[in-house]
C-alpha cells in the first residue's frame, strides 16, 4: 500500500529538550533521590514509561500539581513541558526539594506575557482545554485574572470588570478554532489585544496535515489519546482535509476494516510521539496490499 509521509511530525524541539532533561537529572548523582516528574513530561505513555524503566524516574499523575506535590517527602523534582504555576514552585522549594524546570520555552512566553499583562492592570482571556495541565500552570500565574474560555458560550458567559482586556492561548490548539475564537472574542472586546501563542511547531504540522493529506484516503495520527495536539491533528484532518483519521497509539491498533478500499494512506504523529512508534506504522501499512 502507497504511504504518504507526512512532515513534519513527531517530536518537537520543547519535547525533545524535556525527555533529555529529565535523563540528564536521572543519570547525574548529584541529584538526590528519587527522582520524579510532577505529571508526564509529556503526554505519551511510552515515553513515560521508557524513563521509568530505564533511568528508575517516577512519574506522579492524576491530580492536579499542588496535590501531587503532596505525595513527595523529598529527593528532586522535574516539572513538565507544559509549565507549573509559581504555587507549584513555591510549594516544591517550601518541602526542601530540588526543583528542575523543564517547562517548554513557547509555554514560558506565554507565562511571561501573563505577568506582564496582570501586572499592568489587565484581565486576560486564556483560550485553552479544560482540565488540561498547560492552563492550569499559566492561569496560576495570575489567580483572578486569567479567565479560561474554549467555546464560544465560555465568552458569552464571562463578565470581567472595567479595564484593559488581553488574549492569549494554549500552545496546541487547533489554529483555525481559535481563530474563529479570538474573532468572537474581538467582537465581544474590540479593544482586546491578542497574543496568538500556538507555537510554530503545532501551526507547522496542522498545515501540513491538511494539505498533504489531500491525496489520501485515510489518515493515521499517531499519538497518545491524552496528547492535545494529536487529537488536534486528527481534527484538522477531518475538518480542513475531509478525510477520514484515525489516532493511534501503536499499529497494533489499526483495525483493518478502516483500509478498505483505499490505495492511498498517510501517516502523522504528534510532537510527543516517538519516532519508532511512527516508523512502525509506516513499515506496516507499506507492507500491506490494498483491501478491496
Amino acid at each position: 500500500m502507497e504511504v504518504i509521509k507526512i512532515t513534519p511530525r513527531g517530536y518537537c524541539y520543547g519535547v525533545v529538550d524535556a525527555i533529555q532533561l529529565a535523563k540528564r537529572v536521572a543519570k547525574d548523582p548529584a541529584y538526590p533521590r528519587p527522582v520524579y516528574i510532577l505529571g508526564m513530561i509529556v503526554h505519551n505513555r511510552h515515553v513515560v514509561q521508557s524513563l521509568t524503566d530505564e533511568y528508575g524516574i517516577i512519574t506522579l499523575d492524576g491530580d492536579d500539581r499542588l496535590k501531587l506535590l503532596d505525595r513527595i517527602e523529598s529527593g528532586t523534582v522535574i516539572f513538565t513541558a507544559h509549565g507549573v504555576s509559581p504555587a507549584v514552585k513555591q510549594a516544591a522549594q517550601a518541602k526542601g526539594l530540588v526543583c528542575v524546570d523543564a517547562t517548554c520555552p513557547d509555554v514560558t512566553v506565554t507565562h511571561e506575557l501573563i505577568k506582564k499583562f496582570a501586572a499592568n492592570g489587565f484581565h486576560i482571556i486564556y483560550i485553552g482545554k479544560r482540565g488540561h495541565p498547560e492552563p492550569e500552570g499559566a492561569m496560576g500565574e495570575a489567580p483572578g485574572r486569567v479567565h479560561l474560555v474554549e467555546t464560544k458560550e465560555d465568552v458569552e458567559v464571562l463578565d470581567l470588570p472595567e479595564g484593559p482586556i488581553a488574549v492569549t492561548t494554549q500552545t496546541t490548539l487547533s489554529q483555525w478554532d481559535t481563530a474563529e475564537l479570538i474573532k468572537f472574542i474581538k467582537q465581544r472586546y474590540p479593544n482586546a489585544i491578542v497574543h496568538n501563542d500556538i507555537c510554530f511547531a503545532t501551526q507547522s504540522r496542522q498545515e501540513a496535515a491538511a494539505t498533504q493529506s489531500a491525496e489520501a484516503d485515510v489518515v493515521f495520527v499517531v499519538g497518545d489519546q491524552r496528547s492535545n495536539n494529536s487529537n488536534r491533528l486528527v481534527q484538522v484532518v477531518r475538518e480542513m482535509a475531509g478525510k477520514p483519521a484515525y489516532l493511534i497509539d501503536t499499529v497494533d491498533d489499526i483495525k483493518l476494516e478502516w483500509l478498505r478500499g483505499a490505495k492511498k494512506v498517510a501517516v502523522t504523529a504528534g510532537s510527543s510521539t516517538p519516532t519508532h512508534l511512527t516508523r512502525a506504522v509506516i513499515q506496516y501499512l507499506e507492507s500491506l496490499d490494498p483491501i478491496p
